[in-house]
């Protein structure tokens, strides 16, 4: 942990030899809600936490990428990780499952060396306004540092000015003809963006998943500017 972060990272290194047994992580905390949010791809989702029913009881895990987040009006915690998906919240205790050691199909499943790191972030307000995704990214895509530029160099290869549009996907375009950019609003709300990229192009279409091209859109230099709705996913061409 550091001191100008509030994330605290659990960098984790197991050497597993059991069979049947399940290894979780549990934090109490004083956040006083009935739902919990999970990140999805392309999203997240909201669920009560309640067992009313008998489906509720029987429901004692439920899926998650990135991170899941307990909060209240002012205050609330984000758990966090970079390659387990699987998140109880029970009686105000966020519980994550590290192993699960099953024996079908293999008898031996888990049983091996395992790296990996989950993250506590307690913050001020709900996960919008604490940054959550953002925190969540930095931990599961690090930055990396290479030599070959100058000190002074600065250089983005693409850029949005709002924080709750994610650029999600960079990619070669299947057919080979151009860059595909896909990416999407986060946090349930409208978002007028500015995408901007460190690169010189001549057309920008919009595309749908298969990235075929639909329409032609505007640009302003090297700036597009979209209008997304809520958890709406955008695909662009860049040629």
């Amino acid at each position: 942990f550091y001191a100008k972060d509030r994330r605290i990272d659990f960098e984790t290194y197991v050497d597993w030899k059991f069979a049947e047994h399940v290894l979780k992580v549990h934090f109490p905390v004083d956040v006083h809600s009935d739902e919990a949010t999970f990140d999805i791809q392309f999203g997240n989702v909201t669920r009560k936490l309640h067992t009313n029913t008998s489906w509720d009881q029987a429901r004692f895990e439920v899926c998650g990428h990135k991170w899941a987040d307990i909060s209240e009006g002012s205050y609330g915690v984000s758990l966090m990780n970079d390659c387990k998906y699987g998140y109880s919240m029970k009686n105000r205790v966020m519980t994550q499952t590290l192993i699960k050691s099953g024996t079908e199909p293999n008898l031996t499943a888990d049983q091996e060396e395992h790296f990996f790191t989950y993250s506590l972030y307690p913050h001020a307000g709900t996960w919008r306004e604490a940054g959550t995704e953002q925190e969540a990214l930095n931990l599961n895509v690090p930055a990396k540092a290479v030599a070959g530029a100058a000190e002074k160099d600065r250089m983005e290869f693409l850029s949005v000015d709002k924080r709750d549009v994610v650029l999600e996907t960079v990619k070669k375009a299947e057919d080979g003809d151009g860059v595909i950019v896909r990416l999407y609003e986060c946090c349930n709300s409208r978002a007028n963006v500015n995408l901007t990229l460190g690169f010189d192009f001549d057309d920008v279409y919009l595309t749908d998943l298969l990235e075929n091209e639909e329409r032609k859109l505007r640009k302003h230099g090297r700036t597009v500017n979209l209008t997304l709705n809520p958890f709406e996913i955008v695909t662009l061409k860049l040629k």
